[in-house]
């Protein structure tokens, strides 16, 4: 990623610690009971605005909205159940976000598995493509009523700079399956959803804009403590000191996530991210290129998630 950037007034004048009030909004943020998603509903909350955390485990959940609501007081922060794995479970997830707009999803949940053996979903889809990407492809179509309904809503999606490649052939990884790869091919699915959803969008008219952002290299060692769920101990923190001059804890890896969400400068089809090199620092615009701006790649995986969900998302908007 490119660490040079034309001059941006606004970038000037966006403060991540003072970040502008958005009472009577509502934010969804999947996966925001850890990790950067858990740092996105955080800072989400400190502006007033109702978060609500897509979470498969309340347990988790109910921890993660304790620790905004101790660090955030009279946070408004509530949780559904989302299991991004389970295509046939999202409606009663969205149905429990109940009738109101919607004026931004994070897209952010993933999992990342390390074990050798491939693993499938009950809807026969491996693991990972299915929870990072089609879960989130799928979620989309059924909160675009609710997205609708909000003024200049926006789709906010969280990819990776692992991303570099995706094999139209098989997208599923059925063949000579190697855990990191196929996380990197649901994650560059995932952002080439995110920009082709925007030319959707624009050619329906929408109000609603799709921007996607990556965290940067984010760290643990780096991320302050969020008992009981993160605990960084003062050793792991001293050594993770010369790793803070290229990378950043989750925190800071969360701050594009909420800019794209609240900077009305922010524009659709935009990819956002860490301004030093990609890696860590303030959030800033970065060039659309080389494989993210495959125009025909991202319509063919567009079709070939249509065809695995059964649901077309830019169809629900306009």
């Amino acid at each position: 990623m490119s660490s040079h950037h034309s001059p941006d007034p606004a970038q000037d004048r966006w403060d991540v610690h003072r970040l502008p009030p958005a009472e009577g909004r509502t934010f969804l943020v999947t996966g925001g009971n850890a990790g950067i998603g858990y740092f996105v509903a955080e800072q989400l909350a400190g502006t007033g605005a109702t978060v609500v955390l897509g979470s498969r485990d309340s347990a988790k959940a109910e921890a993660a909205m304790a620790s905004i609501r101790s660090r955030v007081p009279g946070a408004r922060v509530r949780r559904v159940p989302l299991d991004l794995a389970d295509l046939s479970s999202l409606k009663a997830s969205v149905d429990a976000l109940g009738p109101h707009g919607l004026d931004a999803v994070v897209h952010n949940a993933g999992v990342l598995l390390d074990e050798p053996q491939r693993r499938e979903t009950g809807d026969g889809h491996e693991l990972m493509f299915a929870t990072n990407h089609l879960g989130h492809f799928a979620l989309t179509w059924w909160l675009a009523p609710l997205l609708t309904a909000a003024p200049a809503s926006r789709v906010v999606t969280i990819g990776s700079f692992t991303a570099k490649s995706v094999d139209l052939d098989d997208l599923q990884s059925t063949h000579g399956y190697q855990p990191k790869r196929a996380y990197a091919r649901s994650k560059l699915a995932q952002m080439l959803f995110g920009f082709e959803l925007d030319r959707r969008l624009r050619a329906a008219g929408s109000s609603t804009l799709s921007v996607v952002v990556h965290p940067g290299g984010a760290l643990d060692s780096l991320t302050p403590s969020r008992p009981p769920f993160h605990v960084r101990t003062a050793g792991a923190r001293l050594r993770a000191l010369p790793l803070g001059v290229l990378l950043q804890g989750k925190e800071a890896a969360a701050w594009s996530a909420v800019r794209a969400v609240l900077d009305p400068s922010v524009r659709g089809g935009q990819l956002w991210g860490p301004r030093v090199l990609g890696m860590r620092g303030l959030p800033a615009p970065e060039p659309v290129r080389g494989i993210l701006a495959d125009t025909e790649l991202a319509a063919r995986v567009w079709a070939a998630s249509r065809d695995l969900t059964g649901v077309d998302p830019s169809s629900r908007f306009g």
